[in-house]
């Protein structure tokens, strides 16, 4: 569960960053739920791991959570959301 969580926020990032790239930026209409399904993804890992083994589950919930935030305010900037 711990690699999915990882898996699933570097994939997050990499759609954010082309959602960044301009007349690409309707595809944050599809990254933020996706990366919002990866923050629950993580937050299982996270409390299903080990103490000494959280790493890959918080690397993952941090990268779909600047995913959703980064791509919210990319909409916001773009004129998507108002």
């Amino acid at each position: 569960m711990q690699l999915l969580s990882l898996i699933w926020g570097i994939l997050a990032i990499v759609g954010m960053i082309v959602g960044f790239i301009p007349c690409f930026g309707s595809l944050n209409w599809l990254n933020i739920p996706f990366a919002g399904v990866g923050v629950i993804i993580g937050v299982l890992a996270l409390s299903s791991a080990d103490q000494e083994n959280r790493s890959p589950a918080m690397s993952g919930l941090i990268c779909c959570a600047l995913a959703c935030l980064f791509g919210l305010f990319r909409l916001i900037a773009g004129g998507g959301v108002f």
